[in-house]
């Protein structure tokens, strides 16, 4: 077993003292893997990741680059994780549909891919033998049941489909023309198929550009840019409570009469 210490000038990564990386892993140089953490031999991960505490790498596991990995998350045998992905808190990875103490299935284990940049929310659920798509995200709570298109925002149990986030993670809205713009980048996104969003200024696979690799806003703040900038409803149109109180008094109105016939 390998385990480094913060002082050991040996290795060009770090570990913990109370993690344990078992002899044959293979581990990036700049990652760091904090308290509690268990890497199993035969699993390899990048360069430049972030495992938080009590997290579990199982043998044959690989883990690409620049992944972050947060507290209390098992990573499974048969999972592959690309590079830029981001593991929520607590989020649940799982390798066999219909497991049975009673019936052996090791060996057996099914294959989930992780594309590159998605975001899996804190626990949430990813089924096993399905693919989550290039910066899809999928929502805090979410189980997902099925394979996930690029850019794709997921939510809900079972997790459906509720529109495209940029790659920035920014919910999308298009224009007349079909563009979607990320408010962050700037970037514009189109449909080239249905279900099927693509860049049209930065192709998937090439990363970031340094000057758009940190943000300088929080996610409330470009919400609330953009609420400012929606046209004022119309008078004819009671907005909140008020049109809350007339819808409910039209139903009010329409039970009673039917009570009285």
């Amino acid at each position: 077993m390998s385990n480094v210490t913060p002082t050991d000038p040996a290795k060009p990564w770090f570990s913990h003292p109370t993690a344990v990386v078992d002899s044959g892993a293979v581990v990036g140089d700049g990652t760091k893997i904090w308290h509690f953490c268990h890497v199993s031999g035969g699993a390899r991960i990048g360069r430049w990741c972030g495992l938080g505490q009590n997290v579990f790498v199982a043998d044959g596991v690989v883990v690409g680059d620049n992944v972050k990995v947060q507290n209390n998350v098992s990573i499974y045998a048969g999972t592959v994780v690309e590079d830029d992905v981001f593991l929520g808190p607590s989020c649940v990875l799982t390798n066999v549909t219909n497991p049975r103490s009673q019936v052996n299935r090791q060996g057996l284990y099914e294959r989930t891919v992780l594309r590159r940049g998605c975001s899996v929310g804190a626990n949430a659920t990813i089924v096993p033998g399905l693919t989550v798509g290039r910066y899809a995200f999928i929502a805090a709570g979410a189980v997902v049941t099925g394979d996930v298109p690029d850019y794709a925002l997921m939510i809900g149990v079972p997790a459906k489909q509720r529109g495209w986030v940029s790659r920035h993670g920014h919910r999308m809205t298009a224009d007349a023309t079909g563009v979607y713009t990320c408010p962050e980048a700037g970037f514009r996104y189109k449909e080239t198929a249905p279900g099927e969003l693509r860049c049209l200024d930065l192709d998937e696979e090439r990363p970031l550009p340094a000057q758009l690799a940190v943000s300088a806003k929080t996610y409330d703040e470009f919400k609330t840019a953009a609420t400012s900038h929606k046209p004022p409803a119309t008078s004819h149109q009671p907005q909140g409570k008020e049109r809350r109180r007339r819808k409910n008094k039209e139903r009010g109105n329409g039970l009673r009469n039917v009570a009285t016939i």
